[in-house]
């Protein structure tokens, strides 16, 4: 089985939530869920992701939720275009969301999924995720 996992950052690329599905499920599908994992009680505010997360059925509802998303346009958007370069210049900071998952990549068992069920290898995803908190912190 090939699995994805969705992960959402802070400004220092430190997880705020993260969910694993199988391969067949789109990204824009899963986003929802995963902002539904998030640890903050505050809401985040932008959401900052890449041109698979461009579509205006998921920017609509990211934006009655209160999150301004964040993603260039593909190429071959049929639509206006929704945001100028200005709101793109955050995009750049892009980076610490793909460190994340480049320390993820440290741990072997994330990098290629071993187990069969789904709850095992999240369950492996989060032990990861623990280790790079305490290495961030202590």
């Amino acid at each position: 089985m090939v699995s994805k996992f969705l992960a959402i950052t802070d400004a220092a690329g430190l997880p705020l939530a993260i969910r694993t599905r199988g391969a067949n499920h789109h990204e824009v599908k899963l986003v929802e869920e995963t902002i539904d994992c998030l640890i903050l009680e505050d809401p985040i505010e932008r959401l900052i992701g890449d041109k698979a997360y461009d579509s205006d059925a998921l920017r609509d509802k990211l934006s009655s939720r209160g999150i301004e998303l964040i993603a260039p346009h593909r190429k071959n958007r049929k639509r206006k275009a929704t945001q100028d370069g200005r709101k793109l210049r955050r995009y750049v900071r892009r980076w610490k969301v793909e460190r994340f998952f480049a320390w993820l990549h440290n741990y072997r068992r994330c990098v290629v999924r071993w187990d069969f069920y789904d709850h095992n290898f999240e369950g492996f995803v989060l032990l990861a995720t623990i280790a790079i908190y305490l290495k961030k912190y202590f």
